[in-house]
């Protein structure tokens, strides 16, 4: 490192940090779990978001004390050090955490929480050449005497984390507005085609193999209302694709977009998709690998792991898509898995074209469904547009920021 900004020192991200470690209390006492605070492990925070609100697990008073478990403060970092390495977050509030991480914190007067977390984001590339282990790629505290960085005065990092929060903070905002839409369209899905609360509802019922459903509506199957493509993906005149494997979608989203050589592809995957597939993995139901494919796809290509799903004519796309991601759905999808022979819990579109559901007599609800819930996921694909863009230009910012090549003017005050 040569040619430092003013102020700014030489140092390592081991001396610009407290690092804090983790435990786990013993699983077979059981006055240790289920209660008031928030346990960490890497499955709470390994995707693209800055904060982790909640956990998978929670523990005792009492788990916490008899164990080497720590509390970790709000605003202290977590990042994951075995298995997924890597993966980082900040914390909304205090929550204890596992051995297969470390907890972050600042040292005051030499570095500012905040600006830690996006300096970290920056050196994760040189976090992964440190890492180390002969069975399991594992960072050490050694790793983070390592990373090499150059440090700026705390009130430029003040700065410089106060520039880069405004972005995450618009971003959180999208994402918060997408959630709330989402939670939108399926109350009003459980409204209308669950509890049969819909416009104009007779408030007539009949018994059915479901239970009681609205006279003149009956009880459709999944196999007569949508049906699973293969198609096969064409590699030629293609330097470059997007595989989508399972572990890169989850409850509607895309969380990850691999961008690989095709070369290396036609014996891994071979499922071309198109705008207005639902992709739906294969492989335990449960864990809401599944996503809404709204968007041009003409160089994008699928795991064989994924069911292929389309809409025919007798239902909408966004009537389909949160009946297949509804949590009974999903339930009763696990159900079938586990009944069945395999290594994994596995399903496939014969085994669950069975699976059945109240329909409406004609298409005029599900049109007016469509129309209302179609309006959100319109804003909700605007908004993933939008966050695109500022997850660009804060990508972007990152590297420059951090190097001193772009500096904040006026941070004195």
């Amino acid at each position: 490192m040569s040619d430092l900004p003013e102020g700014w020192i030489e140092t390592t991200l081991g001396q610009s940090i407290n690092l804090v470690g983790g435990g786990t209390p013993k699983t077979s006492i059981l006055e240790y779990w289920n209660g008031e605070i928030p346990w960490l492990s890497v499955v709470d925070f390994n995707d693209a978001n800055r904060w982790v609100l909640k956990t998978e697990k929670t523990i005792t008073e009492k788990g916490l004390n008899h164990s080497s478990t720590k509390l970790l403060n709000e605003g202290d970092l977590i990042i994951s050090a075995r298995g997924t390495v890597g993966a980082l977050a900040q914390l909304k509030e205090k929550m204890a955490f596992n051995q297969s991480c470390y907890g972050i914190r600042n040292i005051e007067g030499v570095s500012n929480i905040n600006f830690l977390y996006y300096l970290i984001k920056y050196s994760l590339r040189q976090i992964g050449k440190n890492i180390h282990g002969a069975v399991f790629d594992t960072i050490t505290r050694q790793t983070f005497d390592n990373i090499q960085i150059s440090l700026p005065p705390l009130l430029e990092q003040k700065a410089i984390a106060k520039i880069l929060s405004s972005f995450d903070e618009k971003i959180e905002l999208l994402r918060e507005q997408n959630e709330t839409l989402e939670n939108i369209a399926q109350t009003i899905f459980k409204e209308w085609f669950v509890n049969f609360n819909y416009p104009d509802a007779s408030g007539e019922f009949v018994d059915t193999e479901l239970g009681k459903i609205p006279k003149n509506w009956t009880v459709g199957l999944l196999g007569d209302v949508a049906k699973n493509i293969s198609r096969r993906f064409v590699f030629e005149g293609k330097d470059e694709v997007v595989f989508i494997n399972t572990g890169d979608v989850q409850n509607g989203k895309f969380l990850h977009r691999n961008y690989i050589s095709s070369q290396g592809l036609p014996g891994q995957a071979k499922k071309a998709i198109e705008k207005w597939d639902i992709l739906y993995s294969e492989i335990r139901p449960i864990n809401k690998r599944f996503a809404r494919v709204d968007f041009d796809t003409k160089d994008f290509v699928a795991s064989t792991k994924f069911m292929i799903i389309k809409n025919n004519q007798s239902v909408g796309y966004n009537f389909l898509y949160i009946l297949l991601s509804s949590a009974q759905t999903l339930k009763e999808f696990q159900i079938i898995a586990e009944s069945r022979s395999g290594t994994f819990p596995q399903i496939t579109f014969e085994a669950i074209s069975k699976f059945n559901f109240p329909l409406p007599p004609n298409d005029k609800l599900i049109v007016e469904f469509e129309k209302i819930v179609g309006s959100f996921y319109k804003k909700i694909s605007e908004n993933d547009e939008h966050l695109k863009i500022l997850s660009k230009v804060r990508k972007t910012l990152l590297p420059k920021l951090m190097s001193g090549e772009v500096r904040v003017k006026g941070f004195e005050q």
